[in-house]
């Protein structure tokens, strides 16, 4: 039960019992209600964001290269993404898959590190899979805490927003030193995950953070395997799911575009393509991602 409905109960009770015009009962239980509806302000979080020597797994970053397909595949993928948002407005994008091992985490990360080394605006990405978190492995990143422990309502946003440490006076910066680029982990794990997504502080965590990042991409669970991706997708303004090459079913690719009816789908990225499709290849337009190998989730 929300706090703005037994303000509104509690309100009517005391109007029923207690004396006074009915402007004056009126007034009072409106104020009570609007109080908790105002997201959290976002305005000093950024610079305050925690700092950590990031040491990701430089393997499955192919966008970290200066050139090769691997880069200019994620390129592309880059650029339909920003077509796309000429289209409508897009600036929250969830990603996600049919089934686990299709990619779906390792091409979030790379789509989040091609944007951020590409523009001087501000990206997020948010690990939203809070059954098998994988993020804060690819970057080499502390999970705790992070988007359970916020939802759960024991961290707040300064507390989970991390970015990669600034190398020290007379040190040279990796090759993943983005500064550009705020995560959120998906923190500790638990059996309640989908009643957690299903929290208003998910809407409230979006509305705070989102006037101070030009992309938002948040990984999720596969979407046939358990719900939490659908929930996640309320506050999404699009979907971009993925396949991989010569293992996702095409039944598995319908299912997954028809659990996401009410959203706005982007497409699907192919990923691990080892080569073209055939002409009547039964896989709907595609996006090619590289080779993640055993990389994939």
């Amino acid at each position: 039960m929300s706090r703005i409905f037994e303000a509104l109960q509690r309100a009517d009770l005391e109007r029923k019992a207690a004396p006074g015009t009915e402007d004056d009962l009126f007034a009072e239980p409106a104020a009570i209600a609007a109080e908790p509806v105002a997201p959290p302000d976002g305005s000093d979080l950024l610079p305050a964001a925690n700092r950590h020597a990031w040491k990701p797994a430089i393997a499955s970053f192919p966008t970290l290269a200066d050139s090769g397909s691997s880069v200019e595949q994620f390129r592309s993928l880059r650029s339909r993404i920003y077509q796309a948002r000429l289209e409508g407005n897009l600036k929250t994008v969830l990603i996600s898959s049919g089934m686990p091992s299709e990619g779906k985490s390792f091409v979030a990360a790379n789509l989040a590190m091609s944007l951020a080394r590409n523009s001087v605006t501000n990206i997020l990405l948010i690990d939203g899979d809070l059954r098998r978190p994988t993020l804060h492995t690819l970057l080499g990143a502390p999970n705790e805490p992070g988007l359970t422990e916020y939802l759960s309502g024991t961290a707040e946003l300064g507390d989970i927003l991390q970015c990669e440490q600034s190398p020290r006076p007379g040190e040279t910066a990796g090759p993943a030193s983005v500064s550009n680029l705020t995560f959120i982990s998906a923190g500790k794990c638990g059996d309640n995950s989908s009643e957690l997504v299903a929290h208003r502080r998910l809407e409230e965590l979006i509305a705070a953070l989102s006037p101070h990042f030009d992309w938002i991409l948040i990984d999720s669970p596969p979407v046939l395997a358990v719900t939490d991706a659908v929930e996640l997708s309320r506050v999404a303004d699009g979907v971009l799911l993925i396949a991989r090459g010569a293992r996702t079913p095409f039944a598995v690719a319908q299912r997954a575009q028809a659990t996401f009816s009410k959203s706005r789908i982007l497409g699907f990225v192919l990923n691990d393509l080892k080569e073209m499709p055939r002409r009547g290849y039964n896989y709907y337009d595609y996006y090619r991602a590289p080779d993640t190998g055993s990389r994939t989730k």
